[in-house]
């Protein structure tokens, strides 16, 4: 028990935990930040490897598009309503979607 005391009224002892309370939660990277730090992180995470798929299949599209006159032609059709001469061209809309 006064090992116990003489501990507690040490100065190093009371100077360290003081340190350590200090930077558990009084600090500008205490332990709720770091949390919200590693969680802002991961979600960016995520987020870079969406965007990263999304640019590999616009990359992939892009190349079929520029070697294949065929999916050129479909995608203008489908994307811009384009058509040919002596061609009419229907859009057929449900309309569920046109009232929004």
């Amino acid at each position: 028990m006064k090992n116990l005391l003489n501990l507690l009224k040490n100065k190093f002892f009371i100077a360290g935990m003081a340190f350590i309370v200090w930077m558990l939660f009084f600090d500008r990277n205490d332990l709720a930040s770091q949390y919200e730090y590693r969680t802002r992180v991961q979600k960016l995470e995520e987020e870079k490897e969406f965007y990263t798929s999304e640019i590999t299949k616009a990359d992939t599209e892009l190349k079929e598009l520029t070697t294949n006159i065929q999916s050129l032609e479909k995608f203008a059709r489908e994307r811009y309503y384009m058509k040919r001469e002596n061609e009419d061209v229907y859009v057929v809309m449900d309309d569920k979607l046109a009232k929004q």
